[in-house]
């Protein structure tokens, strides 16, 4: 099942202020992840199966994995430059 994908206020100010070309990148990562969540993204940290990290070449992602919502939600974003 297709998960819903949710932004924290601040993820969304940091992922719209990041060049096109660097924001691509987790957009298309993140399309992806909202269908497979443990696919494609890795623990972080201890693997307890919630939060877990999506990297890219220009973005660190720190996600949420809701299971009784289905609902993905990126809690912090990080643009590496």
């Amino acid at each position: 099942m297709t998960y819903r994908l949710h932004y924290d206020l601040a993820a969304t100010a940091v992922h719209d202020a990041m060049p096109p070309e660097a924001s691509e990148q987790p957009t298309l990562v993140l399309a992806d992840v909202c269908d497979d969540p443990f696919g494609h993204s890795i623990p972080y940290g201890e693997d307890d199966q919630i939060i877990r990290m999506v990297i890219t070449d220009h973005v660190l992602a720190v996600i949420m994995i809701g299971d009784t919502l289905k609902r993905i939600t990126v809690l912090q974003i990080s643009y590496l430059g």
